[in-house]
């Protein structure tokens, strides 16, 4: 059936975090789509509430076997049931993994630009951020972004025990192929080190491309992997708080699960109903989705191109997450303040994503077209307002 992804809910009078943290600008920042959740998951959610208890609940049954039965199906991934770990938020499990591997002091590699909770998830576990910028290479409006190996590997420490992947990646999003990611399975065997694969926006892939699981490239990678993934964004409910971490090594299981003991709770009895629902019998929804993500993504490397002089895209692969190099548009100062103030339009910091994003922003595409064209041309008339200045 088709979907209308071009008329959303408003959301201004909800307690919506991305309409209300920047009062009346048109926000396009924050990963969370203005798309309603699937007809699939707001009937579950409507039979769960129509209920009435809600008491202490505990993951379905039916739950776990379908996520095992979609590894199966989608990536040839034999996942079994006490495999998968449950748990209220993906980033709570960057957290949970910083704790369960290595001791206090200890290094935690990443590659930046990267989702903030990458950079702050160390620390909070009195482990050691380390750093490895990931290569940025310009071909006119457009940006590719790749690792150096050399730069990798000399950011691993003696101390280095875990490298946290953003596998697809936020904010660049690249799609990481089958040569990449041996590559990074090379090195971190080399290295003995630990990986926590984020893999979120694992069923967001664009242009007909399939995920490959960081696990699934050997049994021995499998065994030191920790894989994060979720259905918040995909079927955009985050606000559910419902994910899962699938790991097959038993002594590493072992010692996330204590790392969670008495401190993380568990998913609540809506975002499991939520989920169930949406691995079941959202399939054709996603599917029309990522069709118009797709028409989303194009529209707004093609405006940016044409419209925006001195502003450069990634064109990502995957997500509804863009990239944009500001640092030579003439814009004096932080860019995502200049677009608020000057354009109405509330966009990321790349500054947050850590080295190499300063002088970034990074733009959120999942939303109705109207309101993506209306960004984009407030954008494109804030510069044209820097123009102006500089001939007067």
């Amino acid at each position: 059936m088709p979907y209308d992804f071009d008329h959303a809910p408003l959301r201004h009078a909800t307690d919506s975090l991305k309409w209300h943290r920047y009062g009346a600008a048109l926000p396009l920042w924050v990963a969370d789509m203005d798309f309603p959740a699937p007809e699939p998951v707001l009937t579950a959610l409507h039979e769960r509430v129509t209920h009435g208890v809600f008491g202490y609940g505990a993951p379905p049954d039916e739950l776990t076997e379908t996520l095992c039965a979609q590894m199966a199906d989608r990536y040839g991934w034999i996942v079994t049931p006490e495999q998968i770990v449950y748990l209220p938020g993906l980033v709570c499990g960057l957290n949970v993994a910083c704790r369960a591997v290595g001791e206090s002091g200890d290094g935690v590699l990443v590659q930046t630009p990267v989702y903030p909770p990458f950079l702050a998830a160390p620390s909070n576990q009195e482990r050691r951020l380390e750093i490895a910028e990931l290569t940025a290479g310009y071909r006119d409006a457009w940006i590719d972004y790749t690792f150096d190996d050399a730069v990798l590997a000399a950011a691993i420490r003696s101390h280095t025990r875990l490298f946290i992947l953003c596998h697809p990646h936020n904010p660049v999003g690249r799609a990481f192929n089958m040569t990449e990611l041996t590559r990074l399975a090379t090195l971190c065997e080399r290295h003995d080190l630990i990986i926590c694969s984020d893999e979120i926006h694992c069923d967001l892939l664009l242009d007909g491309r399939r995920h490959i699981p960081f696990a699934t490239l050997a049994p021995e990678i499998a065994q030191r992997c920790i894989t994060l993934m979720a259905p918040s964004k995909t079927f955009n409910i985050p606000g559910l708080g419902v994910s899962f971490a699938i790991i097959q090594n038993a002594g590493l299981r072992r010692r996330f699960k204590q790392a969670m003991r008495g401190i993380v709770p568990d998913v609540n009895i809506l975002g499991l109903a939520a989920a169930l629902a949406a691995y079941r019998h959202a399939g054709d929804w996603l599917r029309e989705m990522l069709v118009y993500l797709a028409g989303n993504r194009d529209l707004t490397v093609a405006t940016i191109a044409r419209d925006l002089p001195g502003i450069r895209i990634t064109v990502p692969e995957a997500t509804y997450l863009a990239w944009l190099d500001c640092r030579e548009a003439g814009i004096s100062g932080n860019p995502q303040a200049f677009f608020l103030e000057q354009a109405g339009v509330a966009l990321n910091d790349g500054a947050t994503f850590g080295p190499g994003g300063e002088g970034f922003v990074r733009l959120n595409f999942g939303c109705p077209r109207a309101q993506l064209i209306e960004g984009l041309e407030r954008m494109q008339m804030a510069l044209k307002g820097l123009d102006k200045k500089s001939v007067a």
